[in-house]
């Protein structure tokens, strides 16, 4: 959606190959790319679908550095990972860079997407100061292919809204889908004075 919107730049991080267990749960990959890496599978589609879109593959896990470098380099950040301490590495280079980023994460039958503007309200820290230490992973519980396409097209939309200054973000509202009972919920989330990551930026006027 963001390559067909005309998103000018696009970067994708991720180390690992295309296998079968992914295509339930995307429509980018096919068959024939299996063992591919995902970056390069992904890079063709895109230039395919919109030769006007500069798509940068990175095909290897970002160190804490690399990840400043990367996060630094774009206007928006999205989260599609699946760990937790990902996640918490690539929130914390947002904040401190003040990137805005859209996390978004799947799990069996739910979904839930949060848009994080540093400064403004809440990071994710804010929301889960302390990672689970036994959450499964999506190779580990499973994923509804059709709750990780919904995520994913929520995620686009709040990219979008972030890049043209439009609408309403979902910054301190944390957005829930069932996918069983086919309902979103809504709850708000304070940001936390105390948090480790933020809680030291000073607070932005909200426009």
């Amino acid at each position: 959606y963001l390559a067909a919107a005309g998103v000018g730049t696009i970067g994708i991080v991720d180390d690992d190959v295309v296998e079968i267990s992914n295509l339930q749960r995307q429509i980018l990959h096919t068959t024939p790319d299996i063992g591919l890496s995902k970056v390069l599978s992904a890079r063709e589609k895109l230039r395919a679908l919109n030769p006007d879109c500069d798509v940068v593959a990175y095909s290897f896990r970002p160190t804490a550095a690399q990840m400043w470098e990367l996060v630094g380099a774009y206007q928006v950040i999205v989260d599609g990972t699946d760990s937790f301490e990902s996640r918490y590495l690539i929130n914390e280079a947002c904040v401190r860079l003040r990137k805005p980023l859209v996390h978004g994460g799947v799990l069996q039958f739910v979904g839930q997407v949060l848009s994080i503007r540093p400064g403004e309200g809440p990071c994710l820290a804010c929301l889960f100061p302390a990672a689970p230490g036994t959450a499964p992973t999506c190779a580990q519980a499973g994923v509804l292919g059709a709750a990780a396409g919904v995520i994913g097209t929520i995620q686009a939309n709040e990219v979008l809204k972030l890049l043209l200054g439009v609408g309403e973000p979902l910054v301190g509202r944390l957005l829930a889908f069932d996918a069983l009972r086919m309902r979103f919920s809504e709850v708000a989330v304070a940001r936390d004075p105390a948090c480790p990551v933020c809680g030291g930026l000073r607070q932005e006027p909200q426009s």
